[in-house]
């Protein structure tokens, strides 16, 4: 399964449910023979016990045949719907709408709201509905002697449907947005946690493999384009000399750094080794973007700069590159960084001279799974799981990250802000 399907797949935690529905049997019992034998109600007994006992029996189902640890949607579906039609019937044959415990009818339908699809989440709230109308109009008298003198305005009697059919909806739909959410945010930290795992595991090893990864990603990369240039141009047979030329230098340049690998076995790489300033920080991951890109990188470093290294942190070294490269993604022509310091703070600003964040998504900047409504060309615009990776890296690493279009140039800009006491202690 493919990582944003995962997403879609809707299910219920067996052993929950069946605990909640033992709750919900045993305050059902409780409730029937405190009224039948202790309140002396006269009401159709055996035919409430039977019905109770279809409950018993449903959750016996789950617990000894049903053989998974997690109800599907459409299982589910089946299971709530019983729970639903149970609870009907024991409030049909006790006074219907009347019935102060008709409001445990809802509760099947919110139960499910943020756990199942969409499709389930209307037939349950849809089929709730309907009970309540049906016991609306259809229902055994209130137990004896409550029925008679139980009398109540037509204006009341019929504000009781109305107020639990909207508290459903609204329950319901407040559950179901918050429970999409929660699923999109986990499935986003999932990801973020499986690119940092690979980052973890790049260093794990060892410094001769990660020299060389990182040593050999640029010309390997030079390589490629070339390949695809010389693809073109072989047609025609003309500037191939040239191309051959840069491809036959990259070439040569790749056997240097393994024949250095090679004599020095024990080489490290400095960038992801040894600690750094936050100023040689930004030189190395711009400088790995200037290898593939043809954008002006214009970086405006504060002369007062505190220069104290920095505790290398991958997490902070990806959380920038993240916003780094968004912002040479959507740039124009050229991305300003700057980064000011002093005893107190370090600041890291990035624009760019694009179009900026869409005004219908900028107050949600950092959530995962953003898009546009206004973008005429959806295909290039991703989904924000760059900026809520960045994003929540930076701030696990006690950054201060602020996203907004920018107020002196056409782009996004994003501020990013460390207290020093925070930053030197990471």
């Amino acid at each position: 399964m493919k990582f944003f399907e995962t997403s879609k797949s809707y299910s219920l935690k067996k052993s929950t449910y069946i605990s909640l529905r033992w709750i919900g049997i045993i305050g059902q019992l409780l409730s029937v023979y405190i009224v039948y034998f202790y309140f002396n109600f006269d009401f159709d007994f055996l035919s409430s016990n039977l019905i109770i006992f279809l409950g018993i029996i449903s959750n016996i189902y789950l617990i000894i045949i049903y053989k998974k640890t997690q109800l599907s949607d459409r299982s589910a579906l089946i299971f709530l719907m019983i729970d639903i039609f149970q609870l009907g019937s024991l409030i049909y044959l006790t006074g219907g709408i009347l019935n102060p415990f008709v409001i445990f009818l809802i509760i099947p339908s919110v139960f499910a709201s943020s756990n199942l699809g969409f499709r389930t989440n209307a037939l349950l709230v849809s089929t709730t509905i309907l009970m309540i109308i049906f016991l609306t109009f259809f229902s055994e008298d209130l137990p004896y002697p409550l029925n008679t003198h139980f009398h109540v305005s037509p204006y009341y009697y019929y504000s009781i449907p109305i107020s639990l059919i909207i508290a459903t909806i609204f329950l319901n739909y407040f559950a179901i947005i918050f429970g999409s959410e929660s699923r999109l945010r986990k499935e986003a930290l999932k990801k973020m946690e499986e690119v940092m795992a690979k980052e973890h595991e790049m260093l794990s090893l060892g410094g001769q493999a990660a020299a060389a990864a990182h040593s050999l990603g640029t010309p390997l990369s030079t390589i490629k384009i070339i390949t695809q240039e010389l693809l073109k141009q072989l047609k025609d047979q003309k500037d191939v000399i040239q191309d051959i030329e840069l491809l036959s230098s990259q070439v040569e340049r790749c056997n240097k750094i393994l024949k250095k690998l090679s004599l020095e076995p024990n080489q490290e790489d400095e960038f992801i080794d040894e600690n750094l300033t936050m100023k040689d920080y930004i030189k190395e991951i711009v400088s790995s973007f200037k290898e593939t890109s043809n954008k002006d990188f214009v970086l405006n470093f504060d002369q007062d700069l505190n220069s104290k290294k920095i505790t290398k942190s991958i997490e902070i070294v990806y959380g920038l590159r993240n916003f780094i490269g968004n912002a040479n993604k959507f740039s124009y022509d050229k991305v300003f960084i700057s980064l000011k310091s002093d005893s107190n703070s370090t600041e890291i600003t990035i624009e760019d001279d694009g179009k900026g964040y869409p005004n219908d998504i900028i107050s949600k900047i950092g959530e995962p799974y953003l898009k546009s409504l206004k973008e005429k060309n959806q295909s290039k615009i991703g989904l924000g799981l760059g900026m809520f990776i960045g994003k929540t890296l930076l701030e696990k690493n006690f950054a201060s990250v602020n996203c907004r279009n920018s107020q002196t140039r056409s782009g996004a800009e994003v501020t990013i802000n460390w207290k020093n006491k925070d930053l030197f202690k990471i």
